[in-house]
């Protein structure tokens, strides 16, 4: 261990879960929390403010998820490491947060009992992986294998997936187009190639879409 403790920042949209998780953390003597953030958007402004050793990020939270909010800090603070915290036990949620730069996926459920020790994995510089996780590594390393090819997960760009998240959220083309800073006719033309994509045919199958892949809560 050393000398000075890990510098956490906690993110969840929840502030039960925040305090329940932050009493985990701050009773270790190697960890503390030094920031809150009760959606994605806050998340990545603490961290830039902050500057904290590990980000702790729940997946579904508003404005950004924790899956953007990862994506994000990876670009522009690279030295903070990246820890999922998810009631989702979903292959596709942790293949998403490992593309998006976490080093560590760990269940709500079991948080008491693994959280502590990934923090301690992650600033080791190792991977922590639930049992499911690795399960769901070796399928999808076979599967790649028996393709023949690496395949990607992801196939939303990252302002596309902005654009699902805010038209499932409710929002029209012209509030988007002000949140985002672009024109009503881009948020159309973005939005007709996320239902291409996808192979949706309306804003309710977006929606579903959005809650299935846990963009949204239901």
């Amino acid at each position: 261990m050393t000398d000075s403790p890990t510098r956490i920042l906690l993110a969840d949209d929840h502030a039960l879960v925040r305090r329940g998780v932050r009493l985990i953390l701050d009773a270790e003597p190697d960890l503390t929390v030094v920031a809150e953030a009760d959606d994605g958007a806050e998340a990545v402004a603490r961290a830039r403010e902050h500057r904290p050793d590990l980000a702790v990020l729940d997946i579904a939270m508003p404005r950004l998820t924790g899956l953007q909010a990862a994506r994000e800090l990876s670009r522009t603070c690279p030295e903070t490491r990246i820890l999922i915290l998810t009631m989702y036990d979903n292959e596709q949620y942790f293949f998403e947060a490992l593309g998006a730069g976490a080093s560590g996926y760990v269940l709500k459920s079991v948080a008491d009992r693994d959280l502590v020790e990934a923090c301690r994995a992650t600033m080791r510089g190792e991977p922590f992986l639930y049992p499911g996780a690795v399960d769901a590594l070796i399928r999808d390393h076979l599967d790649r294998v028996r393709e023949g090819g690496t395949g990607s997960s992801r196939t939303l760009t990252d302002r596309e997936e902005e654009i699902l998240k805010l038209v499932a959220e409710g929002h029209i083309s012209q509030q988007i187009a002000d949140l985002l800073v672009i024109s009503p006719k881009t948020v159309e033309r973005h939005r007709a190639n996320v239902l291409q994509k996808l192979g949706l045919k309306d804003s309710l199958e977006l929606t579903r879409y959005a809650i299935r892949v846990g963009l949204i809560e239901p």
